[in-house]
């Protein structure tokens, strides 16, 4: 049994955008016009075109037609074994707020601590050309750092939480990441003039002092903006291979 046909026309489309043939901006040709051009139906070609807008290679302009799509720039967020700078940092118009709050029982759980123990809540809106495209909410438990000069709204935007909460007597040995993308909620779709429920990059991310959460967070990301780039050390193997030798022996 042969291809759908819808499935056919998207390919035509395609290779020609993904190739370079059909530049972004380029306008397409009409539903109607695929319609006779590949011998199909309009209701065919509509869903190729669907398919396409789907993929993120074609928008449709109300009124005008389809045009292929101008393919947004993406910034890559440095994730590293020992990464402390502003999660941000690639972007432009970085907005920040600190405020206290009691923990959700979420965030006594991600912080193994009591419901409604104080936190530090910051919480940064990272902007590209105007418009946000990342989301960067952290919580720590306010008790580290209180009546200190090293609680998050008094530090610098670019010192990392490593090198903060160190100067607090608070030493960070371990790290610990979950990616996913899930659906936007209301809090973060207000902020990033999205619509609730949007698929985004949700990247949790939790600091330990020992066995200690010390601070946890997450980075909400508009997905065809943004990227996660992971740079992680290796052990290295000794010449010959083989096991390397264990130096607590």
């Amino acid at each position: 049994m042969g291809r759908p046909r819808y499935l056919r026309v998207a390919d035509a489309l395609r290779v020609p955008i993904l190739d370079g043939a059909l530049p972004p901006g380029a306008r397409l040709p009409s539903r109607a016009q695929l319609a006779r051009r590949h011998e199909v139906s309009e209701q065919v070609s509509r869903n190729a075109l669907r398919l396409l807008i789907a993929e993120g290679l074609v928008e449709s302009r109300p009124g005008s037609g389809y045009y292929v799509r101008e393919v947004p720039e993406s910034y890559r967020f440095a994730r590293t074994d020992r990464f402390s700078g502003s999660l941000l940092r690639p972007l432009a118009g970085e907005d920040r707020d600190t405020i206290t709050r009691p923990a959700c029982d979420r965030m006594a759980e991600r912080l193994g601590i009591g419901e409604g123990e104080p936190l530090y809540r910051t919480r940064c809106v990272g902007t590209a050309g105007g418009a946000p495209v990342a989301v960067h909410t952290s919580w720590e438990p306010a008790v580290l750092t209180h009546n200190t000069t090293r609680a998050p709204g008094d530090a610098d935007a670019e010192t990392g939480v490593l090198e903060r909460l160190a100067a607090a007597g608070v030493v960070i040995d371990r790290v610990v990441e979950e990616v996913a993308v899930l659906p936007l909620t209301e809090p973060e779709a207000v902020l990033l003039r999205l619509a609730p429920g949007a698929p985004v990059l949700v990247v949790e991310r939790t600091h330990y002092s020992g066995q200690r959460p010390v601070e946890t967070s997450d980075l909400v990301a508009v997905v065809e903006r943004c990227r996660l780039s992971y740079r992680l050390s290796l052990a290295r193997t000794p010449a010959g291979g083989g096991p390397r030798p264990d130096p607590h022996r």
